[in-house]
């Protein structure tokens, strides 16, 4: 297992990339990787945009935890709606969007139905994943109902787009209150048969809600069988796993496959170990919006690489 802050090469200004990399997750700064044959390495703002000229771009969400009114965002839809305009900003369009779950706070059709509205007026696709916010009353059916109507099992899925292949994983059933998420049996049966007819030189983007590698077992953030389904991704040259949960960025490097978590468009929580327990943090008036953002994925068809760039609302 390699961290990708244990690079201490030097970037510019003679400061360790490690070092570096450490204040641009936290100081909000867009970030760059550069996927290739699994090792992401850091770039400047530009290479991703003239990446996104030449191939094409997909979002993602996380956290919107719509219904949620304390401290530190007593409106996380109006924040979610000024993530959708920062969106629209974008010079080059994205083909789709990820959203890696906990849409809303407490499950109700309220919360439901007004991020779909809200989702519907990008005029862009949405590819869904529950969290564990999502599937609090009737094991999940609403939200099936809603934002995973033709998927299986307990919502995952599959889909290609433009010679990538996307997999949805849900790994929030059945969640115990700071327990691991979980795949299980059946769903890792399911994707094994989803891979095998798959060329190893096809590249994979995973995406579920919490992370599949195991960032801070006391407070639950990690898939207790995610092991299982790295094994069976473990042929193929370039993947990539996306996940919420921890609302705050965090990059990590293990063989062929890099993971990336994404920023809470409600609220930021505090780094592992750094509290009492997982939560909403508090921050400073004023500046809720530095921990706060979307992130921004391009893909180039020849070049094996993808290009992730974090943005704030700030």
């Amino acid at each position: 297992m390699t961290s990708v802050f244990d690079d201490d090469t030097l970037a510019p200004g003679g400061s360790a990339r490690r070092e570096a990399l450490k204040c641009m997750a936290w100081a909000g700064t867009g970030l760059i990787w550069s996927l290739a044959g699994g090792v992401p390495l850091a770039g400047m703002l530009g290479r991703a945009e003239a990446a996104a000229a030449e191939g094409f771009t997909f979002a993602q969400f996380s956290d919107s935890h719509l219904g949620f009114n304390k401290d530190p965002n007593m409106d996380p839809t109006a924040t979610l709606k000024e993530a959708i305009a920062d969106l629209a900003k974008l010079e080059k369009k994205p083909a789709f969007i990820i959203h890696t779950g906990d849409i809303s706070h407490l499950s109700k059709p309220v919360e439901f139905d007004t991020a779909a509205e809200i989702f519907k007026e990008t005029g862009i696709p949405v590819f869904y994943v529950p969290g564990e916010h999502d599937v609090l009353t009737d094991e999940g059916a609403s939200y099936r109902e809603r934002f995973a109507p033709k998927a299986q099992g307990d919502g995952w899925f599959s889909f290609d787009h433009d010679g990538v292949h996307y997999i949805g994983l849900v790994n929030v059933q059945n969640l115990k209150a700071g327990g691991l998420g979980n795949l299980g049996n059946a769903q890792l049966v399911w994707l094994a048969d989803d891979l095998r007819p798959l060329k190893a030189s096809t590249p994979i983007v995973v995406f579920a809600h919490i992370p599949l590698w195991t960032v801070y077992a006391d407070w639950g953030w990690g898939t207790e069988d995610g092991t299982n389904a790295l094994a069976l991704l473990a042929r193929f040259g370039s993947v990539t796993v996306l996940n919420g949960h921890i609302h705050q960025i965090m990059q990590k490097v293990e063989g062929k496959v890099a993971f990336h978590t994404a920023r809470s468009t409600a609220f930021p929580q505090p780094a592992p170990g750094t509290a009492a327990s997982a939560g909403p943090m508090k921050v400073p008036a004023g500046e809720l919006k530095n921990w706060l953002g979307i992130t921004d994925v391009t893909f180039v068809r020849g070049r094996e690489r993808l290009a992730i760039v974090d943005h704030t609302l700030a």
